[in-house]
Order: C-alpha cells, then sequence, then structure tokens
C-alpha cells in the first residue's frame, strides 16, 4: 500500500511507525516531517485526496490538529485514533483514509496495533455508498 506520511515534530515514536511500515512492505513517502501542525495534516491530506497513495498518517502532539487539517482536503476522512479499535471502528464504519495519531499518548508499539488495524481493515460495503453520498 502506498501511504502518505506527516508530522510537525519528528520523535522515536515517529521514526519507529515510518521503519515499521516500511518493514510490513508500504511504500511509505514522507509528506512533512518538522512543519507546522497544520501543514502537515493538510499535506497528508492534499495526497490522499490526489490518488498520489491510498492512505495517510498525520502526527501532532494531539493528533487533533493534523486531523482537522486533513479533513479540509475534499474527499478526505481522517479520523483521530487512540486504539485499535477506534482504527478498526474508523475504517470499517467511515471509510477513513487518514488515521491521526497523537504524539503525546501513541508509543511505538500503540502506533503498530492501531496502523495494523486501520490498514487490515476494509469498509463496509453500506458505508461507500453512504459516504459517497456525502462528498
Amino acid at each position: 500500500m502506498r501511504i502518505a506520511f506527516g508530522t510537525d515534530e519528528e520523535t522515536d515514536s515517529t521514526g519507529a511507525i515510518v521503519t515499521w511500515l516500511r518493514e510490513q512492505g508500504h511504500d511509505v513517502t514522507v509528506v512533512s516531517a518538522g512543519d507546522v501542525w497544520p501543514d502537515a495534516g493538510r499535506r497528508v491530506g492534499e495526497a490522499v485526496a490526489a490518488g498520489e497513495v491510498d492512505a495517510g498518517v498525520a502526527c501532532c502532539w494531539t493528533g487533533t490538529g493534523v486531523s482537522i487539517a486533513a479533513n479540509k482536503v475534499a474527499g478526505v476522512r481522517a479520523a483521530l485514533c487512540g486504539d485499535a479499535e477506534t482504527a478498526t471502528g474508523a475504517r470499517r464504519w467511515n471509510d477513513a483514509n487518514v488515521v491521526a495519531l497523537s504524539l503525546r499518548l501513541t508509543t511505538p508499539a500503540l502506533g503498530q496495533e492501531i496502523l495494523e488495524a486501520f490498514l487490515s481493515t476494509p469498509p463496509d460495503d453500506d458505508t461507500a455508498a453512504t459516504i459517497t453520498g456525502l462528498e
């Protein structure tokens, strides 16, 4: 899978997440590293909306800012996820295409759990029809 990754701060967690994604065979493009959070979220969203990647991962201190910024890009459905079950639901019921992570709360191990759930869960068939009507 092609994944855009953006963060406003490079940390041990962000480095570990990018490394893990690549180890899983994903093609990761870092679109933002060390930019202010609005730019990090927007750049991830733009890569997803343009079809340059299949999904996005955006990080900032709370995860809320990058989620808001990414969601301002038409066609993006970013979800702030703090655990694997939330990530599963975001994909299944909301067809989220960007996952936002909190640098304050997300350890490398938790980030892997969240991303594994997010990337391996397909949306429900009914979700795609519902989401299409909203865009």
